[in-house]
């Protein structure tokens, strides 16, 4: 298995995210699959990375925010297409649901923290972006999940980020809760240390390993 995307050009790959060409970037894509490089490292290396660049492109003036919109689309599109590539079968007896702070409309990353649960065997209840707190709460209490992983993209929305938390915790004061997302690079971790069983989860790698030696402990 390759380690690294060194041997490819990454400035390739975001040449066509920029010009929205959908078929070029699924055959870099394809390419990678192909010579079997590391999902995560496709995900996190390459897309991610991709898509935070681009954002400071367009931050700066330099692309105009129907780019922006185009390239995230063609990210969604190319992990619908990996999904099927990495799903298992064969399911262990956990479940996460998965969800978007309220008021957030990013769900690229909560999707995936959803590939990577799907990889290690979980069954998944992806709610993504656009749930209220409510329909997440009530998303909790039926499906009665092991695990519930929240996504936080803008740092102006940590007020409801914490909200959330505290309805979820007056309900469910034991349950696991893993959190995550780009708002972290610019603080947060104050409202964090309020709650107990919360996990700061800093990138799929490190919910990789988590996963895996959860998995270990069991056997």
């Amino acid at each position: 298995m390759v380690e690294n995307l060194n041997n490819y050009d990454f400035n390739e790959f975001q040449s066509y995210l920029i010009s929205g060409d959908y078929e070029k970037c699924s055959e870099f894509i394809n390419t990678l699959l192909n010579e079997d490089v590391d999902i995560k490292q496709i995900y996190d290396g390459l897309l991610k990375k991709s898509l935070y660049n681009i954002g400071e492109l367009w931050e700066n003036g330099k692309i105009t925010v129907a780019t922006e919109h185009l390239a995230s689309a063609i990210v969604e599109t190319i992990m619908n297409d990996i999904y099927l590539k990495i799903i298992r079968q064969n399911k262990i007896n956990k479940t996460a649901v998965l969800a978007c702070t309220e008021n957030e409309f990013h769900q690229i990353g909560i999707k995936m923290v959803n590939d990577i649960f799907e990889k290690n065997g979980w069954h998944v209840h992806f709610l993504g972006a656009g749930t209220t707190t409510e329909e997440l709460i009530s998303s909790i209490g039926f499906i009665h999940p092991n695990i519930v992983a929240i996504s936080l993209s803008i740092p102006f929305n940590l007020p409801s980020f914490e909200k959330m938390l505290t309805k979820i915790r007056a309900q469910y004061p034991d349950l696991y809760i893993f959190v995550g997302g780009q708002a972290f690079l610019h603080g947060g971790f104050e409202i964090l240390k309020k709650f107990q069983n919360i996990i700061y989860i800093a990138d799929i790698n490190e919910l990789d390993e988590f996963l895996q030696m959860e998995m270990k402990d069991k056997n």
